[in-house]
């Protein structure tokens, strides 16, 4: 039987809205920012040791999420390392990463991460959309949204509900969801 609430570990406002936007009808969510040491590693790898030091930290159910933004022309990188270059570089920025590359295509990639508590093994759901490396169009406040583009637009110039049925996050989140009905129908 899964939680009426889990404890999801951000600090990230927009993040928190648009994941309550996604699940908000399915389970009750209380966010907590908790600085979690991140290892080195596949999305996976990473995605997996968060969940379970969240677990032990809130001593209680966790959704963890990581994000990443794989370009191909650089074989993946910066993955899930892209939170480092947006930090040093910013939205109006990012794009000239690719500026010696033909190739702009970039996959945008979410896992999230579930643990019914410490020493639960945890259960992931991952979401993945293709689009491309642009320069910024759109509104700056959600990481990379305006610089990542799927079909003509920015993820900043979609509006959200139609960002979220075609987003990384969104797709992820719709695995959590059916997995989530699966336990409650069980």
């Amino acid at each position: 039987m899964p939680p009426t609430h889990l404890n999801f570990i951000t600090g990230n406002a927009n993040k928190l809205a648009e994941v309550q936007a996604i699940l908000g009808s399915v389970i009750e969510l209380r966010s907590q920012a908790i600085d979690l040491v991140e290892i080195q590693g596949t999305v996976e790898e990473v995605t997996l040791d968060k969940c379970r030091r969240a677990a032990d930290a809130v001593n209680g159910p966790v959704l963890v999420e990581d994000t990443c933004l794989c370009f191909k022309a650089m074989n993946d990188l910066p993955g899930p390392y892209i939170k480092w270059f947006m930090l040093a570089l910013g939205p109006l920025h990012l794009h000239k990463l690719l500026s010696g590359f033909a190739d702009k295509s970039a996959q945008a990639i979410c896992t999230f991460g579930y643990s019914a508590g410490p020493g639960h093994e945890p259960v992931l759901f991952q979401g993945r959309t293709d689009g491309k490396l642009v320069e910024s169009r759109g509104s700056t406040v959600f990481g990379w949204d305006s610089c990542f583009e799927y079909e003509g637009q920015t993820y900043a110039e979609m509006d959200k509900s139609a960002k979220n049925q075609i987003s990384h996050r969104g797709k992820a989140l719709e695995k959590l969801k059916g997995w989530l009905a699966a336990r409650v129908d069980a």
